[in-house]
């Protein structure tokens, strides 16, 4: 079962009580409509391949990464970092990043769950979409690979990227749907909880190895609606809390 970080209270009243007399239907709280889910790739639809650590190594150098990664306890940016820097650096830097990106879709794997989940969506005819920070070649091949599509699939070429909201923006209203009604799962809490947060859609964190807790919820003041340990969960996180109806 999930491991919902939203808590729901019950109250049970005697069947004499004036108040039970008074309980009608009408007063039930009802599920919320769910008309779409956009995913992270990265760590969310594809098994994690890609050595992050030694990748902000290779584009800051040693000394510079311990600098700023202590200065960002809760992860580099490394996208945002070079944003800055002169276009002679700057293209040094994302020609190391995508040797990585590259390395790892060389090993791309497809995320235990990920085809039952997005077959699942299908039947119940809730749409996908696909935010990442990867390169639009890795969103082809893995579309390509797996044989899953999902539309619109934004990779890093549309700007500005997650955490910014925008990306989901933009689905959302390609879809015609409100930010309430779609939900945005990935395994990163500042980029895929911080976009959806922003956007004022509902979040689901995958956490496979119990990452996060309460104490990175406050540091970055972001809490996501639910947090589950792997995609099977999310079958019955979405049918216990949400109207499926197409």
């Amino acid at each position: 079962m999930p491991s919902f970080l939203l808590s729901k209270s019950f109250f049970h009243f005697p069947l004499k009580s004036p108040l039970f007399h008074h309980f009608s239907m009408s007063t039930l709280p009802t599920k919320s409509r769910l008309r779409g889910v956009v995913f992270d790739m990265d760590g969310t639809l594809t098994v994690p391949v890609i050595d992050f650590a030694a990748m902000y190594k290779a584009v800051l150098g040693d000394d510079d990464y311990k600098r700023v990664k202590a200065e960002n306890p809760s992860g580099i940016d490394i996208l945002h970092h070079i944003e800055n820097w002169s276009p002679n650096k700057q293209r040094k830097a994302y020609q190391i990043i995508a040797d990585f990106e590259k390395q790892g879709l060389d090993r791309l794997q497809i995320m235990p769950g990920a085809a039952e989940l997005c077959g699942f969506l299908d039947g119940k005819k809730i749409r996908r979409g696909l935010i990442t920070r990867n390169v639009k070649e890795a969103v082809d091949l893995f579309h390509q690979r797996f044989g899953m599509m999902f539309s619109p699939a934004l990779s890093r070429e549309f700007r500005p990227y997650k955490p910014d909201p925008a990306p989901l923006l933009h689905i959302c209203s390609t879809w015609e749907v409100q930010p309430n009604e779609v939900m945005m799962v990935g395994d990163s809490l500042k980029d895929d909880v911080a976009c959806g947060k922003q956007a004022g859609a509902l979040t689901c964190l995958l956490d496979e190895k119990g990452r996060y807790g309460s104490q990175d919820f406050a540091k970055l003041d972001l809490t996501p609606d639910f947090k589950v340990s792997s995609l099977n969960e999310v079958y019955s996180l979405l049918e216990s809390n949400f109207n499926l109806t197409p």
